[in-house]
């Protein structure tokens, strides 16, 4: 293969993708003498644009690309550039080889042909095969002297004398010689044929050769599709086998995705129940807080008129003080008067013992005031661990305040049953954690208390669905179900 400074443009295109009809070699010599001028002569169809960089070259018959030539002549453009009718060219490949050219015409007698190749790299035709042999001499020049010609014409004589003789055995030869004419006539005519079976034999085992190393590259293609089918057949098993596995783990995953919605219809039902006894058991608080209220006035009545009875019970004190003394030193001449004190002093003894009466029933209505309170306190107690999501029980009947209007004094111990109710009101209002059952105080600020909560939640990304820290397995399970769709 000829390597010059300015290769041609090529390809490793196969003989597939070419199109070998737009570009017809004429002409073309069976034989061609090494180190002659080799003349190419060929049309250019309607169906080819031709361009500056389009060469023709001489390959080897068998080749598989254009990288395969022996020589090149660039293809020179025509005068008439119209694509719509042919144009006959022509290109004289030259034979001798010379220091300002890089050409060169093989000189074996292997089979070759021309082929014309676009800028592209791309065949756009191909000529029939030819080979390069030397000429073979049928004439002989003989060169003689004067003295040889005489006797040559001497020879001649003689011989014209026994042709003579001869022609009389020449007529007799001449039927057998018509005969064996026709025998020759016939003989040429099958050589004739030998030689056009001999071409077609030739040409035949070019094709055999190439369609031999076709099938060989076919074979080599085959084994590698082989191969390769195999490799698919292990990659759809494998894909099948995992198809399985999946379609396995996505029927589990669908039963948990059931069951899982199953408990979040039975969770939404609970939330809702517990809703509905939280907004009860609020008008219950509320209730509560009012009668607390009411209580905490009441005591606080209670605790004034406490005061006044002790205010009360140390001016008689000092007064009966006071009367004593007056009776010790003004005896005698105050009779009358002491009477009248004694009197006195009796109805303050009498006014002292009621008041002692009511002091005792006021403190037995204290007792039993306290007693509520303390049963209505376990009430609460017992409803705060019934339900996570409220903080307070089923409240009891209102109880009705204490009628102290028949008092002198009011109840002195109603105060304190007030100050127990507002107790149990604060111990309502203190937030607990639904998952922890951590307790916050009234004055915690609510963000905070719901960043609490959230610590103990999963958010999904996709969703925005939450599930507990404690329940991941449920949380991982969600999310592998958003992987499967």
């Amino acid at each position: 293969m000829d390597e010059t400074s300015d290769e041609p443009p090529t390809s490793a295109v196969l003989l597939d993708n070419c199109h070998f009809s737009q570009v017809i070699f004429n002409n073309v010599e069976k034989f061609y003498v090494p180190g002659g001028d080799v003349t190419c002569y060929y049309t250019l169809t309607q169906n080819i644009v031709p361009r500056g960089k389009d060469w023709v070259g001489i390959f080897r018959v068998g080749w598989k690309t254009t990288r395969e030539y022996y020589t090149f002549m660039w293809a020179p453009l025509p005068s008439d550039a119209r694509s719509d009718t042919t144009v006959q060219q022509q290109i004289q490949f030259k034979g001798l080889l010379c220091f300002s050219e890089a050409y060169y015409l093989p000189k074996d007698d292997e089979y070759y042909q021309f082929c014309y190749v676009d800028q592209d790299g791309v065949v756009r035709g191909a000529s029939v095969p030819f080979q390069f042999r030397a000429e073979t001499e049928d004439d002989i020049l003989v060169v003689t002297t004067q003295g040889e010609v005489e006797e040559i014409e001497l020879q001649n004589k003689n011989l014209r004398k026994e042709n003579e003789e001869l022609k009389a055995s020449c007529a007799s030869l001449q039927k057998q010689n018509i005969d064996l004419q026709e025998e020759l006539n016939k003989t040429q005519e099958l050589q004739n044929s030998l030689e056009s079976l001999r071409s077609n034999t030739e040409k035949l085992e070019l094709e055999l050769n190439s369609l031999k190393k076709e099938n060989k590259h076919l074979k080599e293609l085959d084994d590698c599709k082989e191969a390769e089918l195999h490799q698919l057949k292990e990659q759809i098993q494998n894909v099948t086998s995992d198809k399985e596995r999946m379609e396995t783990r996505l029927k589990a995953a669908l039963d948990h995705m059931d069951q899982l919605q199953s408990q979040v219809l039975n969770y939404e039902e609970e939330v809702e129940n517990l809703s509905l006894m939280d907004h009860d058991k609020t008008e219950q608080l509320e209730s509560l807080k009012e009668e607390n209220r009411q209580l905490r006035m009441t005591r606080t009545q209670q605790q004034e008129q406490n005061k006044e009875l002790e205010h009360c019970m140390e001016y008689l004190k000092g007064t009966e003080a006071k009367l004593s003394l007056c009776l010790s030193h003004c005896l005698q001449n105050e009779q009358q008067q002491n009477h009248d004190l004694m009197k006195e002093l009796e109805e303050q003894k009498r006014l002292f013992q009621i008041l002692q009466a009511k002091k005792n029933e006021a403190d037995e209505e204290n007792q039993k005031l306290r007693e509520e309170n303390d049963r209505l306190l376990r009430h609460l107690s017992q409803a705060r661990e019934v339900s996570s999501f409220s903080v307070v029980s089923q409240a009891q009947a209102p109880i009705p305040a204490p009628d102290v209007g028949g008092l002198l004094f009011g109840n002195p111990y109603c105060a304190a049953g007030a100050n127990l109710g507002a107790g149990a009101a604060g111990v309502a209002s203190i937030r607990k954690c639904p998952m922890c059952d951590e307790v916050f105080p009234e004055d915690v600020e609510t963000s905070q208390y719901e960043a609490h909560v959230q610590s103990h939640l999963l958010e999904c990304p996709l969703c925005s669905e939450s599930f507990e820290k404690s329940n991941k397995q449920v949380f991982d399970d969600h999310m592998f179900c958003h992987g499967l769709e």
